[in-house]
């Protein structure tokens, strides 16, 4: 069966990588979509590009009615969780209200639904976390993702809720930086930064992320799964191997706690998950860290 896959947030990280995956995969038909310009119209021409603001319901239900999806990928959200605690409105209008807007169109003209969702929903006392651990989030970032796979959940018809945790990759005119690029950039200019060394996390490439996306649609997954690396590592451990991997001068990395910056919204202490069931059910199998540096490596 060719299956067309509407994919939201296409100018974000997960977005394009998801484009770039599916556009030259014969069994699919591809639509990107995404609020303002098209980022990757100079370097895939034939990506079939449609504008969209989720938050906009009348919009929402027109582009699914015209486009006829078989399948909707919804990666757009306001990520960044200090954003989100300091513009609550906005925040729960793109993490909750779309969601809602998405979900009803999708039931409306009978679209499988996947939705991307995070370890934020989880309080991080007792990571890793497996699919049936309770949700209890500290952030409103968070708050606003379970919201929203509460939504996902009460939906009638077909559905799949991806978690991931801490993604990291290289997208086309994307403004924000990760974990890899920044320590080796801070590094290579001889910058003193400082990393902490107790929170915990299961660090995932984007591209792993993409291809749990297209697993769950080739295996009709059903229900919540999580998609991240296999690898319990702290920030601080991380940027070692980012260190070790590009052979600059570790001294610069300061080992601190979290308790030595003052953020806007708190974040989970030990989170990560146990992929055990996608790997079981999807065949999903990850990178890992210092193979997901390579990857990038490559990309820079």
């Amino acid at each position: 069966m060719r299956r067309k896959i509407l994919i939201t947030g296409s100018n974000g990280l997960l977005g394009q990588k998801l484009a770039h995956l599916l556009v030259h995969n014969a069994e699919v038909e591809v639509v990107a979509s995404s609020r303002g310009k098209n980022k990757l119209d100079q370097l895939l021409p034939e990506l079939h590009f449609v504008s969209l603001d989720v938050t906009d319901e009348q919009q929402v239900d027109q582009v699914i009615q015209s486009e006829k999806p078989t399948h909707v990928i919804h990666t757009a959200a306001m990520t960044n969780v200090d954003e989100c605690e300091l513009n609550p409105a906005a925040c729960w209008q793109l993490n909750v209200t779309a969601v809602q807007h998405l979900v009803n169109a999708c039931e409306k003209y009978h679209c499988y639904f996947i939705h991307l969702s995070t370890d934020f929903i989880f309080d991080g006392a007792a990571g890793p976390y497996r699919e049936t651990d309770k949700p209890n989030p500290i952030s409103l970032y968070g708050k606003s993702k379970l919201a929203a796979e509460e939504i996902v959940q009460r939906s009638s018809d077909y559905w799949a809720i991806l978690r991931t945790v801490l993604v990291y990759g290289i997208a086309h005119d994307y403004g924000r930086t990760n974990i890899v690029l920044w320590v080796k950039n801070s590094l290579e200019g001889k910058k003193t930064i400082q990393v902490v060394s107790d929170q915990f996390r299961t660090p995932t490439l984007v591209e792993d992320l993409a291809v749990g996306c297209w697993l769950a649609i080739v295996h009709n997954a059903q229900g919540i799964y999580h998609i991240s690396g296999k690898e319990g590592l702290t920030p601080y451990e991380m940027a070692l191997q980012v260190a070790d991997y590009f052979q600059l001068d570790k001294t610069y990395i300061k080992k601190v706690d979290a308790s030595t910056f003052t953020q806007p919204a708190k974040r989970p202490p030990r989170t990560g998950f146990d992929i055990s069931k996608a790997e079981k059910d999807l065949g999903f199998t990850p990178h890992t860290f210092q193979e997901g540096i390579a990857v990038v490596a490559d990309q820079i």
